[in-house]
């Protein structure tokens, strides 16, 4: 094996997102429909012998020692005692702050690599209990699937979802996941609903009225992305997105975009391009 990798960390959507409580320390609980994307981040990893994890050109603002992918690549380390290192390297693609999962990607992207890297034969059970202390959206990547999720994001099950092309908007500006979650007005207690109900239409993203208050300009883009198809926002925010039945039509609802807004296409995936890394 080669002493460097280039690995993709897609992107994902939360096609919907409903809250259904609060547990006593805090953390909410949840149920969504994660949805992979073909388009992401590229992780680089080359294998040191020397144990050191070196995170290279680091993202500015972003402390090294609080990076995901270097806290992933400890997290294994320490759990597995390999003695080997890693020089990380990120090639960003995916907005940060955008909802799309990006951060928590890398991260797993770093721990499916490593896991190679380092040859562990680790199965994806064992990498996955690594994976939910470092954020509540850095399982489903190690699932590899295109997934129902309920608890704090911890709880997958796995769905086989329709080929769908996304617009994916992002204002200039975003919104913080604690500010979101702590506003007062965000609805807690949404009752829980069937796969059979999403698909029906009953769902949404109980987020969004809160981060359209906090930040007007992602109101902005989904009341302009509405009147081209089914726009929704992704996560906490700010992204929001819309599916199309084919690429060519996605495209042309981008071009229309791209005076006022910035943003790309992707399609959907069924697996995660690195599935096979762990069994």
């Amino acid at each position: 094996m080669s002493a460097t990798l280039d690995l993709p960390a897609p992107a994902k959507l939360n096609l919907f997102l409903h809250v259904t409580g609060r547990r006593d320390d805090g953390y909410h609980t949840l149920q969504t429909l994660f949805r992979l994307l073909d388009f992401g981040d590229t992780v680089h990893l080359t294998l040191r012998d020397d144990g050191r994890i070196v995170r290279r050109d680091p993202l500015p603002g972003v402390d090294p020692e609080a990076d995901l992918t270097v806290r992933a690549a400890r997290a294994l380390q320490a759990a597995s005692g390999s003695r080997l290192g890693v020089e990380i390297g990120l090639s960003k693609r995916v907005p940060m702050g955008g909802g799309l999962g990006g951060g928590s990607s890398d991260a797993a992207t770093v721990l499916l690599g490593l896991n190679r890297l380092w040859q562990l034969a680790w199965p994806r059970a064992k990498l996955l209990e690594l994976a939910l202390p470092l954020g509540a959206d850095v399982p489903v990547f190690v699932f590899g699937r295109n997934a129902w999720a309920e608890g704090v994001g911890e709880a997958l099950q796995a769905v086989d979802l329709p080929p769908s092309w996304y617009v994916v908007l992002t204002p200039p500006r975003g919104v913080a996941t604690a500010a979101v979650f702590g506003a007062a007005e965000l609805t807690r207690d949404h009752a829980p609903i069937t796969i059979r109900a999403f698909f029906e239409g009953q769902s949404g993203n109980d987020l969004q009225p809160v981060a359209c208050r906090l930040e007007p300009q992602i109101g902005e883009c989904l009341d302009w992305l509405s009147q081209h198809g089914e726009a929704r926002m992704s996560g906490s925010g700010s992204s929001v997105f819309a599916g199309f039945g084919s690429a060519v039509e996605a495209d042309r609802v981008l071009q229309l975009a791209r005076p006022l807004h910035k943003g790309f296409v992707a399609q959907g995936l069924d697996v995660h391009p690195l599935y096979d890394w762990a069994s």
